[in-house]
């Protein structure tokens, strides 16, 4: 991308932030949650690029003056803006480079909330304690970032460890920035659970799955079949005591979903839907871009 390209573009974003800051102060846009989140989210990625936009344009322009002072005939001036081109070059190519990225369209899903599983694979014991190594770093990371995580799901390993858990991750590009995490973790290290100092592979699968709005995917509630059940775990109130937990089975994809954290069987069974749309909502969002690459193969071919 040129130079002459980037400053058509932040133009354009500096014009397109106009209308959005004209736009948040509408009548039916402030009247409407749905509305204002979105062009909220609309201006925090545009006023991104008016400010990296801005840096770029005082790198620039600071560095076209220290060359047009090296030129100068005092030799000591000349000297004095050498040494400062040489430290402005590495500035401006960072600036260029982050605008860059912040003029890539975004992905739509980006600037939602995320819903993180995660599972223990193969290893055992010490495969539970890798995946409780991996909740643990990721909620660190959500707390550096200011984001908020909840627990939807969990079960515990015998060690401290997790068979599975299911959390949400709440804040901003907070699936933009995790989605990249999915996939299988592998960890080779001597374990908790070996006494002859022997290194183990133990591995764990994460799944980032974008969080699903009611108005993103419209579940018919003829599609559901939900069942309850007593919750199982260590013991105390509320335990094997009522069927709070609820397990939930969208019939046409077959996927299944059960949550028995919460006491509660209402809230149980909002955690678990919460869960089910944003797995129909990924599952729609790879069959559209399943499409796109077919018939991108298509018209190449």
């Amino acid at each position: 991308m040129n130079q002459e390209l980037m400053e058509k573009r932040v133009a354009a974003a500096r014009d397109r932030l106009k209308e959005v800051e004209q736009r948040l102060g509408e009548p039916d846009v402030v009247t409407d949650p749905e509305k204002m989140k979105d062009l909220g989210r609309e201006h925090r990625r545009l006023k991104r690029i008016e400010e990296l936009g801005e840096r770029w344009e005082t790198q620039i322009e600071e560095l076209e003056n220290a060359r047009e002072l090296a030129n100068d005939d005092d030799p000591e001036m000349a000297e004095m803006a050498a040494a400062e081109m040489e430290a402005l070059e590495p500035k401006l190519d960072k600036a260029e480079s982050d605008l860059k990225l912040a003029l890539i369209p975004p992905d739509p899903a980006d600037d939602r909330d995320a819903i993180v599983e995660i599972r223990a694979g193969t290893g055992g014991e010490e495969a539970g304690l890798f995946a409780g190594d991996l909740y643990r770093m990721y909620t660190r990371y959500a707390e550096i970032q200011g984001w908020k995580t909840e627990t939807i799901s969990s079960s515990a390993s015998e060690m401290g460890g997790f068979k599975e858990i299911v959390f949400a991750v709440r804040g901003e590009e907070a699936f933009g920035r995790l989605k990249y995490e999915g996939g299988v973790h592998r960890v080779q290290r001597v374990p908790e659970t070996e006494s002859q100092g022997r290194i183990h592979t133990s591995a764990a699968s994460v799944a980032v799955l974008p969080e699903a709005e009611e108005v993103d995917v419209q579940i018919d509630p003829n599609d559901l079949r939900i069942d309850v059940f007593r919750s199982s775990g260590p013991g105390g109130q509320s335990v094997n005591t009522t069927d709070s937990a609820v397990r939930i089975t969208h019939l046409p994809t077959g996927l299944v979903v059960s949550c028995q954290d919460e006491k509660s069987q209402h809230k149980n069974k909002a955690k678990a839907l919460t869960v089910l749309r944003s797995r129909l909502y990924e599952q729609a969002l790879a069959e559209e871009q399943a499409k796109r690459s077919e018939s991108r193969r298509l018209l190449v071919g």
